[in-house]
């Protein structure tokens, strides 16, 4: 089945560039150039992943990521020129599951595409049983988590962290191999990444994300999964 991916940047040549290479790549490609337009064609649409420029009229990349993420988990991938760490972790704060820093080689977005699809997808996951962890839910089939029966959104790095974590409770894990596991190999390099997409998580399915019962941190360590089983 063809993907669809909307591009969203105001960039004519890049526009064209990305979309006829992933077109090659028998990718459905839809553009826009400002954020509103963007918006827009993302609600109509409902595509399988979403790119987005940081800098954008109407409405920036940045905003755009956090209105998609209050009622959607569709992967998004920012693109920016910003290179400083904390504008990238930035857009991870704000719900993104990767970026690339401009310029890119079409080959580099390529692959970072076809990861965070098979991440979407839930990659090659053997266990396709719900796991029920105390007030939480997880449905691997579906991509779907629910915290006392009300449904939880997370991103799919956001999800599988938490589908790692809960399949083995109280097992920690290095933020190594969080990245490792979740992100793929790829992803070694940005290792303090783990603890926003961790931040982010827990925002959404802890009472008091400050005071986790489920994603727990082992100081110096990692992660694990703790509370009511």
């Amino acid at each position: 089945m063809v993907q669809t991916i909307v591009f969203v940047d105001d960039e004519p040549e890049i526009l064209s560039l990305v979309r006829d290479y992933l077109a090659r790549e028998e990718f459905r490609v839809l553009t826009a150039m400002n954020g509103p337009d963007g918006m827009n064609l993302i609600a109509r649409e409902n595509p399988d992943l979403v790119l987005l420029d940081w800098m954008l009229p109407g409405l920036n990349g940045l905003e755009m990521c956090k209105a998609l993420r209050e009622t959607s988990n569709v992967p998004i991938i920012m693109l920016t020129a910003k290179s400083e760490e904390i504008d990238r972790v930035l857009g991870l704060e704000f719900g993104a599951d990767d970026y690339i820093v401009k310029p890119f080689s079409l080959r580099e977005l390529l692959a970072r595409v076809k990861t965070v699809l098979r991440r979407a997808s839930g990659g090659n996951q053997e266990n396709h049983s719900a796991l029920v962890r105390g007030e939480i839910t997880i449905d691997v089939n579906s991509h779907q988590v629910w915290k006392r029966k009300r449904e939880v959104f997370l991103t799919p790095t956001e999800f599988k962290i938490l589908h790692l974590l809960a399949s083995r409770p109280g097992t920690v894990y290095s933020r190594l191999q969080l990245l490792r596991q979740a992100m793929g190999e790829e992803y070694m390099y940005y290792e303090r990444s783990i603890d926003t997409h961790v931040s982010n998580l827990r925002k959404k399915v802890e009472d008091n994300p400050g005071e986790p019962i489920y994603v727990q941190t082992v100081f110096g360590v990692g992660y694990r999964f703790g509370g009511p089983q």
